[in-house]
């Protein structure tokens, strides 16, 4: 089989606001998320940068029984899965009566292993954990509590590719129903962002210290950038096979046509502009299109040197020349990791929906990797009919994904 798949649902819960709406205006108006949690500082860390994303309160939304489980990241998940339904005119009934599935990308959670193991080396006894501190710490723990929350009977499982977890998950549902496994699947990603999860990464000394001015510490491709903002929320897309959407009336955001991957096989936190190649190279190929058919690409550029210099060689030997225009979001979102696979396909398809291409903010001073990039440096209202979204991840795990207008 070679069905069609289509997104027909999307939701968003980020430090670019909290649905649909507020962020397809964050992306239009160039509007940063990044601001500083002095809590940080405070903990140890260098840098207190940060996607300022709001924990949701799920008192009254959620019986106590259903939330008990939830972790951060799951909570962001859920609000971005029930708008996504929602967005899907997709009720209680359908899913009762209609197998779905879920596949996200999340990474596992440190803050329940953290308060779990504080209450441990405290008071010397397991039963004062309580029981949901286990569902909150498992690297399924936004799988286990979606599928329980909306009644999910198809396939489930976890993706956990580093910053490419969200990517992959959407070109696996792709799969499945492209060959006739599955006719619907909720993909998504979703990445923590309390102070305990990010203190190891922090570690590296990879987060931007430019914390005089938050919202310009993000400068993907910019010469004087000096390191990415850690950034998180979740995303989730009704994936669809096409004649199922088309039989029930429903609203087609945009159809998934290419999936491409690789790894790097070189060290673990190396990046390459061969594996990218061969990432975006193979997604163009499974959409059968070409370089010149790209009207845009939602770039991976975090803003750190190597990984932002690697991707410009790429996105450079294949785009030279031609007309697709290039930007980085996470320059106004900072770097929502395991979620960003995800998330930058709700804002491609925001874009591509809404005639825009949004900019590549705080983008000052090229360098001879960025100089040769078609890069937009302020909102471009245009017609964007074929989109490719990249994502790489620690361990040299590579995704692209191609979307286009139905």
């Amino acid at each position: 089989m070679d069905r069609r798949v289509v997104i027909t649902g999307m939701g968003i819960w980020s430090c670019l606001g909290k649905n649909l709406a507020e962020v397809r205006d964050s992306l239009y108006e160039g509007r940063s998320g990044i601001g500083i949690e002095k809590a940080r500082l405070e903990y140890g860390y260098q840098s207190a940068l940060t996607g300022i994303v709001e924990v949701p309160n799920l008192k009254g939304v959620l019986h106590r029984r259903l939330r008990v489980g939830l972790s951060e990241e799951a909570e962001f998940a859920y609000m971005a899965a029930k708008e996504a339904f929602g967005n899907a005119n997709i009720d209680d009934d359908f899913l009762k009566s209609n197998e779905v599935g879920i596949i996200f990308g999340n990474d596992s959670s440190a803050k329940p292993v953290i308060e779990a193991a504080k209450i441990m080396d405290e008071k010397h006894d397991s039963a004062l954990l309580g029981s949901g501190l286990i569902f909150q710490s498992m690297n399924s723990t936004v799988n286990m509590n979606l599928s329980t929350i909306f009644h999910l009977r198809g396939v489930n499982f976890t993706v956990s590719a580093a910053c490419a977890s969200g990517s992959h998950s959407i070109g696996l549902g792709y799969m499945l129903i492209k060959n006739g496994l599955q006719d619907m699947v909720l993909c998504g990603g979703a990445q923590e962002v309390n102070y305990y999860s990010m203190a190891t990464f922090d570690a590296l000394s990879a987060f931007s210290k430019s914390m005089d001015e938050p919202k310009k510490a993000s400068r993907p491709f910019d010469k004087d950038r000096d390191g990415l903002i850690p950034s998180g929320g979740a995303a989730a897309l009704v994936l669809e096979d096409y004649e199922s959407a088309v039989k029930r009336g429903a609203n087609i955001v945009a159809e998934v046509c290419g999936y491409g991957f690789s790894s790097n096989g070189g060290g673990i936190s190396e990046p390459s502009d061969n594996g990218s190649v061969i990432a975006m190279t193979r997604a163009l190929n499974d959409a059968g299109l070409s370089v010149d058919d790209v009207d845009y690409i939602n770039a991976h550029a975090t803003s750190t040197q190597q990984g932002d210099m690697y991707e410009a060689i790429a996105l450079d030997r294949m785009f030279r020349s031609e007309h697709a225009l290039i930007s980085s979001t996470k320059s106004m979102t900072g770097h929502e990791c395991w979620m960003a696979g995800a998330s930058e396909i709700v804002y491609s398809a925001l874009m591509m929906n809404n005639d825009f291409v949004a900019p590549n903010i705080n983008f000052e001073h090229p360098d001879e990797y960025s100089e040769h990039l078609n890069l937009a440096l302020e909102t471009k209202e245009c017609k964007l009919d074929k989109i490719l979204s990249n994502s790489f991840g620690f361990g040299g795990t590579n995704s692209a994904l191609v979307i286009k207008k139905v």
